[in-house]
């Protein structure tokens, strides 16, 4: 690992290549290390849009010509499979959006929680997002900072720039809220919400006391560098420790509108570990990336990794199946949204934003064509045609 000058670079480099490059040897080292849900994304994401997945032919209805479409492997760790998934997610929450502020805030554990958080993944990530979510909650109902019942948008995120494992949670929170009575809306102090010592406080008191409820029934795993916190007595000396240091709690100003918070959210909702475009280049041993050195004024910078590290940092960040990371919670809460958000819009005077037809948003055609102007259904040979479909292009492996 380290930085290095970066060797003659191809036109495109993707993850994908990187996988069929390293992965098989890294599974070979690592034996019973990598798990289902790993090795499953490894699979799909080296496989998207080739003929491994299987496809069809279009042919254009007016000059002939021929186009083969390989099929997505839509998992979602893969960077080829969020564009579309993101723009559908953000239209159909941009019908909720209230002409307030928007604050952002990010929830970090502790470095030295990071064994027990890989161990654990689920149990850990609930953990974190919970508590993030109810310290929000519980502080913006009490009188002495705000008093009323906020709207808030949570994205579990594991990664840093580096792809070093950095689990913390983006929330995205009302400036003000609904008055307890659902009379009026209740407006913070400008560019402020909470004081971020008082969340950080609170956010620590309700993990730790959770993750202690958590090993009082068993329901954490304590393998590897954790298996000293099986003992009782070490596992309090260990909390202990956590609540005697100061835990990170970012809150940064409000966006200036809610446009400003849609492209912003854009770029965490569906996120994955690393972006295709960051990859610089890679050979028969390391793998060249982009990153940004938030310690040093935010210059980008270059990393070397061996190929087989990067693939162990990439996986490090596979959600467990199933895993809901994006959540909301209080006034945008699934149960009772419809009516929560219209009593915030009378409160506020304000219309709903247009709607966009659900034939668009359902049909990935139309919404590319929305999204990007880009009509995928014309060919590219005449300009005039429209491509039909003239045949299917079978899988050659089973679907990852």
């Amino acid at each position: 690992m380290g930085m290095a000058e970066v060797p003659n670079r191809r036109e495109t480099v993707e993850i994908a290549d990187i996988f069929r490059r390293f992965g098989p040897r890294h599974v070979a080292r690592l034996a019973r290390g990598i798990g289902h849900d790993q090795g499953r994304a490894m699979r799909a994401i080296a496989a998207c849009r080739t003929a491994e997945l299987g496809g069809h032919v279009e042919r254009c209805d007016r000059c002939g010509a021929e186009r083969v479409s390989y099929n997505s492997c839509r998992n979602r760790h893969c960077p080829k499979c969020q564009f579309l998934r993101q723009e559908r997610w953000l239209l159909m929450r941009g019908r909720d959006a209230l002409p307030v502020p928007y604050f952002h805030l990010v929830f970090t554990l502790p470095a030295s929680l990071n064994p027990l958080a890989l161990a654990n993944r689920r149990a850990v990530y609930n953990l974190l997002l919970r508590c993030a979510s109810e310290t929000v909650l519980c502080l913006a109902a009490n009188e002495r900072f705000l008093g009323a019942k906020v709207g808030m948008l949570c994205v579990l995120h594991t990664w840093g720039q580096t792809l070093a494992y950095h689990p913390h949670v983006h929330c995205i929170v009302t400036g003000g809220g609904l008055a307890p009575d659902g009379s009026r809306w209740i407006a913070p102090r400008p560019d402020f919400l909470i004081p971020v010592r008082v969340l950080s406080r609170l956010f620590r008191g309700k993990f730790l006391a959770g993750l202690g409820r958590l090993a009082a029934a068993g329901g954490i795993a304590m393998p590897g560098r954790c298996a000293g916190l099986a003992d009782p007595q070490r596992l309090r000396e260990f909390i202990g420790r956590l609540w005697r240091t100061e835990w990170v709690v970012h809150c940064k100003p409000p966006f200036a509108s809610p446009a400003h918070l849609f492209k912003y959210l854009a770029r965490y909702t569906h996120r994955v570990a690393i972006a295709n475009s960051r990859i610089l280049e890679f050979d028969d041993r390391h793998v060249w990336f982009r990153y940004r050195d938030y310690a040093d004024g935010d210059r980008q910078k270059v990393l070397r990794l061996s190929g087989e590290e990067f693939v162990r940092r990439f996986l490090l960040h596979v959600l467990p199946a199933r895993f809901v990371k994006v959540r909301q919670y209080g006034l945008l809460a699934n149960r009772g949204r419809e009516r929560l958000v219209a009593l915030c819009r009378q409160a506020l005077n304000s219309l709903a934003p247009p709607g966009v037809p659900h034939e668009t948003v359902s049909d990935w055609r139309l919404l590319l064509k929305l999204v990007t102007g880009r009509d995928a259904g014309r060919c590219a040979v005449c300009g005039s045609g429209r491509m039909v479909l003239a045949g299917i292009v079978g899988r050659t492996i089973r679907p990852p």
